[in-house]
């Protein structure tokens, strides 16, 4: 079968299996969904630590057990999740990507940031999934906009390297076609949305550029960590689309942001 065939299969089975756990199942049913995609993201995380199958596995039951926990105690601890996120988004990891930090020698530290990477992603989105499933669709389609924004727009005019060591293939040009084209994503919410009348255009003009920002964080970590370890795909469990963390990278960033802001102002 080829690349692309099995792409465009493994795309199609995607969407329609999250289009019925959007809108068929319950929330609980929703949330354990969602829990087995992190735990397959922590399996995958445990590739990128080198770990062996015995030591993945168990890690991904780990991560199981704590988004239970989390499920349980959702209201106190959610919150609390989602700020830890934001901050070591916002304030670590442009300092990690600037000095290229490593993984590798530190199995407690590499495990530690593997749940603050998985586990707040798995909270946000069994958040969002509670206001409505339309806003977790809405929300994950700005990484989604962004991406096709900046994909087309650095093949057509990309010239300045974004992170060169890290993904030489993405520029500073394709950035600005990410915001451009989550601009007019935006634009498209305030007229289209089935709940326009809670968005603000002022509120968007502020948030969408810093969701879009810090997809990019996202996507640029994964992106570090495969070099450093020298694969291309964090796994092979989506024929044609790579991994789990391949699809999500840059939603582990946005959606604990999104999240949050709900949670806080909106």
């Amino acid at each position: 079968m080829s690349n692309l065939k099995q792409r465009v299969i493994t795309a199609l089975c995607l969407v329609a299996g999250f289009g019925v756990v959007l809108f068929l199942f319950s929330a609980s049913a929703a949330a354990l969904a969602f829990a087995v995609i992190a735990a397959c993201a922590a399996w995958e995380w445990g590739g990128l630590m080198r770990q062996d199958q015995p030591a993945r596995i168990m890690y991904a039951l780990v991560l199981l057990l704590f988004c239970w926990q989390v499920h349980i105690f959702a209201a106190e601890l959610t919150p609390v999740l989602l700020t830890i996120s934001v901050g070591f988004w916002l304030t670590i990891m442009p300092f990690w990507l600037w000095r290229k930090w490593t993984l590798r020698g530190n199995d407690f530290f590499g495990y530690l940031i593997g749940f603050l990477v998985i586990l707040p992603t798995w909270a946000a989105m069994v958040f969002l999934y509670n206001v409505s499933p339309w806003v977790l669709l809405a929300t994950m389609a700005i990484v989604w906009v962004a991406d096709i924004g900046a994909y087309f727009t650095g093949c057509a005019i990309g010239r300045h390297k974004l992170a060169p060591t890290i993904s030489p293939g993405k520029t500073w040009e394709g950035v600005a076609g990410a915001l451009l084209a989550v601009g007019v994503y935006g634009m498209y919410l305030l007229v289209y949305s089935p709940v326009q009348g809670t968005l603000h255009w002022g509120l968007l003009a502020l948030v969408l550029p810093l969701l879009t920002a810090v997809s990019v964080l996202g996507d640029l970590f994964e992106s570090l960590l495969k070099r450093q370890v020298g694969i291309k795909d964090s796994s092979g469990l989506l024929p044609g689309h790579g991994g789990v963390l391949d699809r999500i990278d840059s939603l582990t960033s946005t959606l604990p942001l999104a999240a949050l802001l709900l949670h806080f102002f909106v």
